[in-house]
């Protein structure tokens, strides 16, 4: 019997400091994530970190928890039921780190009797803080505890036609009513040795403006890559002004150089170059998260406006839109009945 296995970054379970702190603690010591040898990774993250940043991300979760819990989680397990009454197959939801194990996700699915997986992490981009993190974790927990099951993983999806026209039409949609003056993809952030680390040539990426646009076997695992490839097509699916769309990268630690330009720094730009309207698309999710409701909605339009800007708008994820679901449900039917898989 085939199953699938829907994975997704994860949430703290309330948003208090003693709940943030192993929750982050999980997060951070990642390897993927912090990728300095462990004994560096241990001091810098329970040593000087985490004697600090729960209490702050705590407060922030505050702001943005619903009643039902974690948006991620809730707004995650929304898409998971709704897909599941759009395929035959077991749909078993899971997260990377926090209580709702890929684990537990995979045992659900092994009860069942399930005994092949489609795994499918929910980012459209390839990053090994994300993409490839989830995708090394389940293949770790398959070994341990579930020898025989057989696991096929769904592809990035970033410029798959299916996606760019689904998050598109996210867009227009979000977009009704709102005069903007400048539209700006805001992508998570990566440190620029991500890159290169991800780079299977290890000469090809070497974040100089032009690589990103030289055909490479590098852009199947280039997230800089893969980013601005999204943007340009969904720009063109809209037919958006060139001069209109940029975008950026949030959320960064500092004492590494990480991916530019900074959003932050592009809301002060953008400001004073006399951009009052401005969208901001958060396109490296598909679920509204912690980075996507605080960062982006509450603290950029502070930010946006705090340095001249008028009006803000943040364009909501993919989230459980009927739309979203009716394309995962498209892939993996199509790989339940063929093995085919999206490219």
């Amino acid at each position: 019997m085939k199953g699938v296995l829907l994975v997704n970054l994860g949430s703290p379970d309330s948003p208090t400091a003693k709940d943030v702190k192993p929750y982050l603690d999980e997060f951070l010591m990642d390897e993927r994530v912090i990728d300095v040898p462990k004994i560096l990774r241990n001091i810098l993250v329970r040593g000087i970190i985490l004697q600090t940043r729960p209490k702050k991300s705590a407060e922030a979760y505050s702001k943005i928890w619903w009643d039902e819990g974690s948006p991620l989680v809730v707004i995650s397990e929304r898409f998971a039921e709704k897909l599941g009454k759009h395929t035959e197959m077991p749909v078993a939801l899971g997260m990377r780190y926090g209580s709702m194990s890929i684990k537990k996700a995979l045992q659900e699915l092994h009860e069942k009797g399930v005994d092949e997986v489609l795994l499918v992490p929910l980012y459209p981009h390839y990053a090994m803080s994300s993409y490839e993190t989830v995708v090394v974790k389940t293949m770790e927990v398959q070994k341990e505890h579930f020898p025989k099951l057989q696991i096929t993983t769904l592809p990035a999806f970033y410029k798959n036609p299916d996606y760019i026209k689904v998050l598109s039409e996210s867009i227009a949609e979000g977009l009704k009513g709102f005069d903007y003056d400048h539209i700006l993809f805001s992508y998570h952030g990566i440190p620029e040795r991500h890159i290169r680390k991800s780079d299977p040539t290890r000469y090809h990426c070497k974040i100089d403006g032009s690589c990103c646009s030289i055909n490479s076997v590098a852009h199947n695992t280039c997230y800089r890559h893969q980013v601005y490839e999204t943007t340009e097509l969904v720009k063109a699916y809209l037919n958006l002004p060139e001069e209109k769309v940029s975008s950026s990268f949030q959320s960064r630690l500092a004492g590494d150089p990480w991916l530019k330009p900074y959003t932050d720094f592009e809301f002060e730009r953008l400001a004073m170059e006399g951009k009052k309207n401005l969208a901001v698309v958060t396109a490296a999710f598909v679920s509204d998260c912690l980075e996507t409701l605080e960062e982006i909605a509450m603290e950029g339009k502070h930010q946006f406006q705090e340095v001249g800007g008028d009006n803000y708008k943040h364009i909501s994820c993919l989230n459980d839109g009927d739309a979203w679901v009716k394309v995962m449900a498209k892939w993996v039917n199509e790989w339940e009945n063929s093995g085919a898989l999206p490219v």
